[in-house]
């Protein structure tokens, strides 16, 4: 969608300060700053806000929007700023919409399993407390203790149970949104069934905030397993561990709730990060595979028997943590690569490619071949589960220049090999302003055309989060 936006005048600015009573806004040049990017790295990827507010209640939220809607500002919504695709980015400037001080826990509903939240609470809160109800909330991406559910709700955010529990989207079951014309509509509701009318629920989820501003969310719980045992298991390669996936999930006849993957550049710069190492730490890769179960017995022999595979199928170990103490040192390892990446590396190019798991072996070839053909340092790793590897290329050697046009051939590289293999762009991370272009790369352009009537529909001045997916 081609829009033209009219600037914040000091008139129009005053107009929306007033709107605001005249306190939860910043124009502080520092301030702006902090919401000019998120997590991707690049100047390309920065543009300054005019200003940004702190809205509180869905109503005011509505008559921002309405606001904006006559004076045609653009406004882009914001969670923590932990994306990783340049979706919470003012690419027109106009105002960026924190929802960091929407962030309460409104209702807990044992009776029906659900949770109502605001948008800016920190998932890891959620988790929490649907633990100390001994339930669970199964969405668990490796950002949860910063990154706020109405950002996993926009990105449909993935994580690391998503293979058997499932993405974000699969846990929503009602939304309240405010329209880009400050309407505010109720979607879905506590009902484990409904298919009246179109699955509105369905289409917000993973919209990127181009569609509307969430302001209230219903999620589903599910019982909390009793027992947890984690097995982290070394590999002397990339191409045993991973050709091991597929077997693992076909052959062993039980679903683990996590498999997640770290080759040995991901592992060694983490350790320097966190300046600890796991077992094996030369080993070519390691598996993470968690398996749950409420009998202690039937658990012990489900371990057992992965343990086995594994080691028939290449594995140098199995060891078994089967406390707190040794799964947190585990998964903080692995949770702690993205941070590692921006720690040592200011150009970096974290990517979110997704295959069929039977495909896992064959992309990773093709990124081995990639990486050597444009000689980038590279790190995989990701949730091998569900096929989505974050292929990571790292500047070492290139000018700024340099590495913008040598990174771009690789992205293109990359792409092409993932669809030719019926993979696709991102798997969790989301498409914004990142991956915008590459796009028709993956979906026809009758797929395309309707994207921007559904934008249109919803946002028919193009004011809400503009530059991204259907722009």
């Amino acid at each position: 969608m081609k829009a033209s936006y009219n600037r914040l005048t000091e008139a129009r600015m005053r107009e929306l300060q007033a709107l605001m009573a005249h306190r939860n806004f910043t124009v502080d040049p520092e301030r702006l700053n902090v919401y000019s990017h998120d997590e991707v790295s690049g100047e390309k990827y920065r543009f300054l806000p005019d200003i940004v507010l702190y809205p509180e209640t869905t109503e005011q939220i509505a008559e921002i929007m309405k606001w904006a809607s006559k004076n045609k500002i653009p406004v882009t919504p914001r969670g923590a700023g932990t994306g990783l695709s340049g979706g919470a980015v003012p690419v027109f400037s106009g105002i960026v919409l924190s929802l960091e001080r929407m962030n309460r826990i409104l209702e807990f509903d044992k009776e029906t399993l659900t949770i109502t939240v605001e948008p800016g609470v920190v998932t890891d809160e959620i988790q929490k407390a649907a633990k100390t109800a001994g339930l669970l909330y199964a969405g668990d991406p490796c950002s949860s203790d910063a990154s706020f559910i109405g950002g996993n709700v926009a990105e449909n955010a993935g994580g690391n149970k998503v293979i058997k529990y499932g993405a974000t989207g699969r846990h929503v079951m009602g939304l309240e949104v405010v329209l880009p014309d400050g309407n505010i509509v109720q979607f879905g509701g506590k009902r484990v069934k409904d298919v009246t009318g179109y699955d509105f629920v369905n289409l917000m989820v993973g919209s990127e905030g181009t569609l509307g501003i969430i302001t209230k969310i219903i999620l589903r719980l599910v019982p909390l397993s009793k027992y947890l045992v984690d097995l982290l298991v070394p590999f002397k390669d990339v191409e045993t561990a991973i050709a091991f996936v597929p077997k693992m999930i076909t052959q062993a006849k039980l679903l683990p709730a996590s498999i997640e993957f770290m080759d040995h550049a991901s592992l060694t710069l983490t350790g320097r990060f966190l300046n600890s190492k796991l077992p094996y730490a030369d080993a070519g890769a390691h598996l993470i595979i968690e398996l749950e179960e409420n009998d202690k017995e039937v658990l012990f022999d489900e371990y057992v028997r992965i343990g086995e595979m594994c080691l028939k199928n290449g594995a140098l170990e199995v060891f078994v943590a089967d406390n707190r103490n040794t799964r947190e040192k585990i998964w903080k390892a692995r949770k702690a690569i993205a941070e590692a990446v921006s720690s040592f590396y200011p150009e970096f190019c974290m990517e979110d490619i997704v295959v069929p798991i039977n495909r896992i072996p064959q992309i990773m070839e093709k990124v081995g071949a990639i990486s050597e053909r444009y000689q980038l340092e590279t790190i995989n790793f990701g949730h091998a589960g569900d096929g989505n590897i974050h292929v990571t290329f790292l500047n070492d050697r290139y000018t700024p220049e340099q590495w913008e046009k040598t990174v771009e051939k690789a992205l293109e590289d990359l792409y092409r090999e993932t669809v030719l293999l019926g993979g696709t762009l991102s798997g969790e991370h989301g498409i914004g302003l990142k991956r915008k272009k590459y796009l028709s790369a993956v979906l026809s352009p009758a797929v395309l055309e309707l994207t921007r009537r559904i934008k249109a529909a919803f946002d028919p001045t193009g004011i809400l989060n503009p530059g991204k997916i259907a722009d």
